[in-house]
């Protein structure tokens, strides 16, 4: 790995060094010793993934949520409306 430490890497680079591991393993290039400490860094990017996934997660729902919420309040006193007129003055303009 880079002079990273896990926890800086983005999802991307943490799949990215997963996939290496994995090939390497597969092709048999890691010897016995180098096997556990890739077996154990590889552990770590998963658990990485899955934080950063659940983050994700969390976060876009978070946005859903709002967004609905928004939905079913209408526009806010004062807001413009979709046709750019502001409902403060009462008066709305017609956007035609």
């Amino acid at each position: 790995m880079e002079n990273r430490t896990q926890a800086e890497l983005s999802y991307s680079q943490a799949v990215s060094r997963l996939e290496e591991i994995l090939e390497r393993i597969e092709k048999g290039e890691a010897d016995i010793d180098e096997l556990s400490s890739l077996v154990e860094e590889a552990a770590g990017l998963v658990s990485l993934c899955k934080k950063k996934l659940t983050q994700a997660e969390m976060q876009v729902k978070r946005i859903t949520e709002r967004l609905e919420r928004e939905e079913d309040e209408g526009p806010q006193e004062g807001a413009p409306t979709e046709g750019g007129a502001s409902t403060e003055s009462g008066d709305e303009k017609v956007p035609f």
